[in-house]
């Protein structure tokens, strides 16, 4: 009997051993689990302020676009109190020629002409008050498709706004370049390709690529000096928007401002990385407008 106590004795201790392992390994691995969900739900509940504030600052800038539209309803109100105070000058001078019983030739034809003048200068009032409706609904649209198509990217690297009736995206050169360079990073395709989609929508709608640089001169066997990197930056940025993302290059400019339109001082480490950037600007096609201006009626 003592026997086989002394065999069973063991075995009990060996299988105690054995589920107390188990039960040590099931502990730390439930632990590590919930510490990784705790992460997650970190990581999820930063995204989630970072897309609320992108959220409040769209809503900012849908506010902004709304009182921009209240002024100009206000114009094109203004604009119509005109157009109604011509109309009634119109009908007037029509009573008055039909209430003159004697009237010279001269006389007719010189209130024949200030007729066809306001007749013109009503019509160049509607066709200017519906261009700026356009332009303004226009620039709203684009802002918020690249806003949306961008938002995952970092906005110390991109900046979209609109800027004296145009609108304007920023890429800073440590998004597009290496320093020094004029060949374009893998990374910044995959941006340009976002904003060639945009554009692509809107083909009434021009492109002008501008390079811009700090102060700091350069000088080495493929780059003469700024103006040389900002004009190939620019013409870098083109040539992948045409050839990898089929925008009409009868659409696009490409230019080079060196370090003289800077957006920050040049004196500290931080204004120079402001300047180095590369601006896509999209403006409407100017020979509408000045066809707009040859049509202005003569006063």
């Amino acid at each position: 009997m003592k026997k086989i106590l002394i065999y069973f004795i063991p075995l009990i201790l060996l299988t105690s051993c054995v589920s107390k392992k188990k039960f040590l390994k099931m502990t730390g691995d439930n632990e590590l689990a919930l510490q990784q969900k705790q992460i997650e739900l970190e990581d999820c509940n930063k995204r989630n302020a970072q897309l609320q504030a992108e959220i409040n600052d769209l809503k900012n800038k849908l506010a902004d676009a709304n009182g921009k539209l209240t002024v100009a309803n206000g114009r094109a109100t203004d604009l119509q109190d005109q157009l109604d105070f011509l109309k009634e000058t119109n009908t007037n001078l029509l009573e008055r020629l039909s209430d003159l019983s004697v009237i010279s030739k001269t006389g007719a034809e010189s209130i024949k002409q200030s007729l066809e003048s306001l007749n013109e200068r009503n019509q160049y009032i509607k066709d200017l008050t519906s261009s700026i409706a356009a332009k303004d609904s226009i620039n709203l649209a684009l802002v918020m498709n690249l806003k949306r198509s961008l938002d995952n990217i970092n906005d110390e690297d991109i900046n979209i706004e609109v800027k004296k009736g145009v609108v304007y995206i920023s890429i800073s050169d440590k998004m597009l370049f290496k320093s020094g360079s004029a060949t374009i990073n893998a990374t910044a395709e995959s941006v340009l390709g976002k904003i060639a989609k945009v554009v692509n929508d809107h083909q009434e709608l021009d492109i002008l690529v501008e390079g811009h640089t700090d102060n700091v001169p350069i000088s080495n066997s493929c780059m003469s000096d700024n103006w040389d990197l900002s004009v190939k930056r620019a013409t870098s940025v083109v040539r992948v928007l045409q050839k990898q993302h089929n925008v009409d290059p009868s659409r696009m400019t490409a230019g080079g401002r060196s370090e003289y339109v800077p957006k920050d001082s040049n004196e500290s480490k931080s204004g120079r990385s402001v300047n180095r950037r590369t601006e896509i600007i999209i403006t409407p096609k100017l020979d509408q407008f000045f066809q707009l201006m040859e049509t202005q009626p003569k006063d």
